[in-house]
């Protein structure tokens, strides 16, 4: 189903869970939250061209999941933790959402059928 109409909080959720689907971006960003790591350090930890690094980054920072500091010729990154809280708070939303279905079913399922007077 495709949704037309979309708000820039679906959006930026959408660029948000985009980014946190690849595993080497959410490494990144646990790594970036023990402290700011240069790109060049980052490029070192991980099997794949400083190159392919910085395009991860990218996409970090485009969803606002951190944000990068130029410090002469490197280029530092820090993780956002608002973004990173937003996240959270958007799948306790889903999670809540679940919940209230799931607990609705068992409800349901509870009832005793028609007919039955057991």
């Amino acid at each position: 189903m495709v949704v037309s109409r979309v708000g820039s909080r679906e959006r930026h959720a959408d660029d948000i869970f985009r980014a946190l689907a690849d595993r080497t971006r959410r490494d990144v960003i646990r790594r970036a939250m023990n402290g700011t790591l240069s790109v060049s350090d980052l490029a070192r930890l991980y099997p794949m061209s400083t190159t392919a690094v910085q395009k991860h980054v990218a996409v970090l920072e485009k969803a606002g999941l951190v944000h990068l500091t130029r410090r002469g010729r490197q280029l530092l990154v820090q993780t956002e933790i608002d973004t990173v809280a937003e996240a959270q708070i958007l799948l306790a939303e889903f999670e809540r959402l679940w919940r209230d279905r799931l607990d609705r079913i068992g409800d349901v399922l509870a009832q005793p059928e028609e007919g039955d007077r057991s």
